[in-house]
């Protein structure tokens, strides 16, 4: 495939085509400038990995070897294809926002989403010659609501506010992991990248947790409906960490371009044949405990929300198209489709919420204060 863009201008022309369209509202980007944003690295060494101990790369070029550079190049295709997706997804909100508060936070998540594609798509086109350049084409062709783009996730219909909220929960948790796993790489252009990017991805997670916080207290939507949009969204995060003994993982180690998630703080020698297991473990924890903080606005003598099994309802991986519970009971396959109808949001569902969303009173208002500043540092 011949790539129509020769540079980065020529990308850039090709970004604002996309945004027409997928029919992005830029109207809403009220003049924001699109740049990219390398941040200070602490270190100039590779710190883990087989080239421990020697200078972190600083163009393709210094990689040694063929393999890395593919395997490298493969991470920021994955990374930047989710940024485009998200948008996608997400770009019909604006049409019904609860408040101009929250139409405003979600302008900020789409813009900052939009400009992380971006990010990646500068080092693709300024450090990969021509395969970097094809590739940049493709972030821009492949459509969430064409079921094309690369990971499950976001593939998925974000079809409401509560989608929304969900969504920037527990997927953009998994994007803290995967840029925080990211920022450890060997490739400085990567890890510098990933700073400005989890300080912007933190404000994404605030606005889901918050915006679930808002949703509890005015507790109009009823709880059960609530966890069954959690069983949507969750196992699809799950599956982001990727296949189980994954050799693509260890690679990626064994060649410092992806470190754990606490690399620079984890002192035991890693198992690099279970790293995505270690992350989803990780991941597991951190939502287990935000959605323990959500539980605290629930009524005390109410129904609670859970957070599933890693087993449950996968796509990938061991547990793929095994039939295991929300609780990790096991189930037999026949008896699985119908055992997912009674877990999964329904039709009922749907024609609940469409009632629920006529009036206001579904999410608690939001801070009176303009700027979004009440959650412009949240605790990710």
């Amino acid at each position: 495939m011949a790539p129509r863009i020769a540079s980065f201008d020529d990308w850039v022309g090709y970004f604002h085509q996309w945004q027409k369209e997928i029919g992005f509202p830029t109207d809403l980007l009220d003049g924001f400038t699109f740049d990219a944003k390398y941040g200070e690295l602490p270190h100039d060494e590779i710190f883990f990995g087989d080239y421990k101990g020697e200078k972190r790369w600083k163009k393709v070029l210094d990689i040694p070897d063929q393999r890395v550079r593919d395997a490298l190049q493969h991470l920021i295709v994955y990374q930047g294809d989710t940024e485009f997706g998200s948008v996608e997804q997400q770009r019909r909100l604006a049409e019904n926002a609860p408040s101009e508060y929250d139409l405003q936070s979600l302008v900020r998540v789409m813009r900052e989403e939009m400009r992380h594609g971006w990010q990646m798509c500068h080092i693709l086109v300024n450090h990969f010659g021509y395969s970097g350049r094809v590739e940049a084409q493709k972030q821009l062709e492949r459509r969430s609501f064409k079921n094309t783009r690369l990971l499950g996730s976001f593939n998925v219909d974000v079809d409401s506010w509560l989608d929304f909220f969900i969504y920037t929960e527990f997927i953009d948790r998994d994007g803290k992991f995967q840029l925080r796993m990211l920022s450890h790489s060997a490739f400085a252009p990567l890890a510098a990248s990933m700073g400005p990017m989890l300080k912007e991805e933190a404000y994404h997670l605030g606005t889901g947790h918050t915006g679930l916080k808002r949703i509890a207290r005015a507790g109009v939507i009823p709880v059960d409906t609530l966890q069954r949009f959690f069983h949507k969204w969750i196992p699809t995060a799950y599956d982001l960490f990727g296949v189980d003994g994954s050799s693509s993982a260890e690679w990626a180690y064994v060649w410092g371009l992806k470190g754990r998630y606490d690399e620079d703080t984890n002192s035991e020698s890693p198992d690099r044949h279970r790293l995505n297991e270690y992350a989803r473990a990780l991941y597991h924890e951190d939502i287990t405990n935000h959605v323990s903080a959500l539980n605290q606005v629930l009524p005390a003598d109410g129904p609670k929300l859970t957070v599933p099994d890693p087993r449950f309802n996968r796509a990938i991986g061991r547990y793929a198209g095994a039939g295991y519970t929300t609780t990790g009971e096991p189930v037999d396959p026949d008896r699985y489709p119908a055992y997912l109808a009674t877990v999964l949001p329904t039709d009922r569902d749907k024609a609940l919420l469409a009632e629920i969303f006529k009036n206001s009173d579904w999410i608690e208002p939001p801070p009176s204060k303009p700027g979004l500043e009440s959650h412009s540092r949240p605790q990710p």
